[in-house]
């Protein structure tokens, strides 16, 4: 007869529990370890859990590499990350089901990805901030569901790929002390800021899976916290997916956090709260663990089940023809139709920071020559970013140029400066660069000069390239000489575009003074050239928002060490911005006309709001519309204002459209000091329009924010978290 386990008819957690009941103790925990053991006599084959798939399939060889994260972020569409998604994982799946005939079932081979990143971005010196949508909870939360949605899928019964949202919670640095460090946090902060985010991917996008983060959090290490993962994400949220630990984070718990005394101490902990998957070896203990009676086999068994149902979701245990996503073929990895929508994308994600005069567009039929100059302008590494995969073809900022510009016009090339360092050869002196930047400079009509940083010194701690700074960035400035290289070249020729290629915020307050077009590239993927020379040669409008504040020095920012987010981010800032969150400049203009809002409504129900945008000037361009709210009467401290929702228009010049928002009790609602939520009678602001609502945002774009007031009236209404 056949076992219940191979019963298609039976749910996927039925068919899970009689395939665990099966298993001996021993098999049971070789389950629960990254790289999984089979076992032929249930065949069940060999499983690796560890995938990536930040901005596309990593580490498992060639695949369509889109614009890092950060970047994606800058787009301010869930929809576009949606369909990046969908695009990853039917990669992921081409590739995983030529992998699977060739037997091959190795690291980065399978169908559990451990993405997205939807940890906040609070403090722009994190080197991992290039993994994350930015700094803000709501867009954070919008672009996490959009992304996992699109890895996941939307067939009725089976998982496309599994998605996991990493890492839970409260994780952004200092990478240097992570698997010690303890990120205090209020209960406001922690619901406010950190948690949200998670929250929308467990309850709206059905994530199927959580990583937990290295540190501890208020004292617990979060791949055993009680707190994160027993009490938040299984009661409260009701999660019903896995946890999996961050790599080797267990044995943190003994050698770091000093919170247990023995490995065996170490995974009772983890896996009585609910982490079931050890990206690690920590977990062989287990057998220890139960043989000293820290733990029961019903533990494990509940654990074991859960990673056994979302195999059963992916199909691995079901005829292959009853599972749609078996028949995407290997050619659909890194086709001309994935790639080219890649460099669509990227060039969604490009920030015009500052367009004086207007130099951008240039004009190639005016041009007759041009410098590329800068340690990124013809680099691979500034493309990719960090957790990546490998590309076909290459792009850099310079082949791009060269490609696009008239055959008439001369392209000059120097690199002008390492990245970091004081020359580029160990034997020559320093500056050895700067004579050829300088020449090359002289004999153009215009400069782009392409600066900024790439993943060997931003990133992950442990990661073997980085040299710099151990991750993190020590401070906002240029590295190296390339501010020495920027106001050299500007000396020589004041026609400079600044290209900056970053996965985090930089402060380039002598650039913005100077330096007449500034654009931020990110890290925009592996043909991103292509995308930086069609925004230079005005193929298109540029429409990226920052998803980061970019500050104007480093000392003004809170010590790294610092959970709270006081004069943290758009949200609770006390400067001025260099360039705010949300900001970001067109090639076209676009007015707002009035804001249609009730002035007074009643508490709990529903508000809808209208307003107009016009596309003022000469070309079609696509607009970000946002809209932010301040409760202008909260009885506790609350952001100055909040992002609560974004639009995505394209208009063509002179054409207009009305755009409704839907807003609901919950946008109107504050954490108190208790974490709970509130919404409390008062009067509130609603801002529209292609920016935050500050006054350098509104200086920088010259366009007004449209207000309206609305006050709400009634009682205290209190909503689930």
């Amino acid at each position: 007869m056949m076992p219940a386990y191979k019963n298609e008819a039976l749910s996927f957690v039925e068919r899970a529990r009689d395939l665990v009941s099966r298993m001996t103790l021993e098999e049971k925990v070789m389950q629960m370890v990254y790289n999984s053991a089979a076992i032929p006599r249930l065949d069940i084959p060999s499983y690796n859990w560890w995938n990536e798939a930040l901005h596309g399939v990593a580490r498992a060889g060639v695949a369509t590499m889109f614009p890092q994260a950060i970047g994606l972020a800058a787009t301010f569409d869930e929809n576009l990350l949606y369909q990046v998604a969908d695009v990853i994982s039917t990669e992921a799946r081409a590739k995983f089901n030529e992998f699977q005939r060739k037997n091959d079932h190795g690291i980065y081979k399978g169908l559990t990805f451990w993405s997205p990143n939807i940890n906040i971005f609070r403090d722009p010196r994190w080197g991992r901030g290039q993994e994350t949508f930015g700094e803000d909870p709501y867009l954070t939360g919008r672009l996490g569901v959009a992304f996992v949605k699109g890895l996941q899928g939307n067939d009725e019964k089976y998982l496309k790929v599994a998605a996991c949202a990493k890492h839970f919670a409260v994780y952004s640095g200092p990478e240097s002390q992570r698997h010690s460090f303890d990120a205090v946090v209020s209960v406001k902060d922690l619901r406010e800021t950190y948690l949200p985010a998670f929250k929308e991917c467990v309850k709206e996008a059905k994530v199927e899976a959580i990583m937990g983060a290295y540190n501890r959090t208020n004292g617990e290490p979060c791949c055993g916290s009680k707190m994160l993962l027993r009490e938040t994400l299984r009661q409260e949220w009701g999660f019903t997916g896995h946890v999996v630990s961050d790599c080797w984070a267990i044995k943190d718990f003994h050698e770091n956090h000093r919170v247990t005394s023995t490995a065996p101490e170490s995974v009772a902990l983890a896996l009585s709260n609910g982490c079931d998957l050890n990206c690690g070896n920590m977990y062989l203990n287990l057998l220890i663990a139960h043989q000293e009676g820290l733990i029961t086999e019903a533990a494990i068994d509940e654990a074991v089940v859960r990673l056994m149902t979302t195999r059963m979701k992916l199909g691995l245990f079901d005829d292959p023809e009853h599972v749609s996503y078996n028949k995407i073929l290997y050619e659909k990895n890194d086709c001309q139709e994935h790639r080219e929508f890649a460099v669509e994308t990227a060039k969604q994600t490009l920030v015009l920071l500052k367009n004086q005069e207007n130099l951008l567009p240039l004009d190639r039929k005016k041009l007759n020559s041009l410098a590329v100059i800068g340690p990124n302008a013809n680099s691979r590494e500034a493309l990719i970013g960090n957790y990546c995969g490998t590309a076909s073809n290459y792009v850099s900022i310079l082949e791009g140029i060269r490609a696009a510009v008239s055959k008439d016009t001369t392209v000059y090339y120097a690199q002008g400066c390492h990245l970091y360092k004081d020359k580029v050869e160990g034997l020559a002196e320093p500056k050895d660069r700067f004579a050829e930047a300088l020449a090359a400079a002289e004999r153009a009509d215009a400069v782009v000069l392409c600066l900024g940083l790439d993943a060997s010194i931003e990133g992950e701690e442990g990661d073997a390239s980085n040299e710099y700074a151990s991750s993190d960035k020590m401070n906002l400035n240029l590295p190296g000489l390339q501010q020495e290289l920027l106001e050299a070249v500007y000396q020589t020729n004041k026609q400079v575009i600044l290209v900056l290629l970053s996965g985090s915020a930089l402060a380039i307050t002598w650039a913005d003074q100077y330096v007449p077009a500034i654009i931020e590239a990110w890290y925009p993927g592996a043909e991103g050239g292509k995308a930086v020379a069609s925004l230079l040669f005005g193929e298109f409008s540029p429409s990226g928002r920052l998803p980061v504040t970019f500050y104007r020095t480093t000392e003004e920012l809170p010590d790294f060490h610092d959970y709270a987010m006081k004069n943290r981010t758009y949200r609770y800032m006390v400067n001025d911005a260099l360039y705010p969150f949300g900001f970001g400049l067109s090639y076209t203009t676009f007015t707002y006309g009035d804001l249609k809002v009730p002035s007074q409504h009643a508490m709990g129900e529903n508000i809808e709001c209208s307003i107009t945008v016009k596309n003022t000037g000469r070309v079609g361009a696509a607009e970000i519309v946002q809209l932010y709210i301040t409760d202008m009467e909260a009885s506790v401290v609350v952001p100055r204002w909040q992002l609560r929702k974004i639009k995505k228009i394209f208009l063509v010049p002179g054409e207009e459209k009305t755009l409704s928002f839907v807003l609901s009790p919950r946008d109107f609602s504050l954490i108190d000091n208790a974490g709970k939520r509130l919404v409390e009678p008062g009067v509130f602001e609603i801002y529209v329009g292609g920016c935050q609502p500050d006054n350098r945002s509104q200086m920088l774009t010259r366009c007004e924010v449209r207000k309206e007031v609305v006050e709400l009236v009634g009682q205290l209404l209190a909503l689930p978290y």
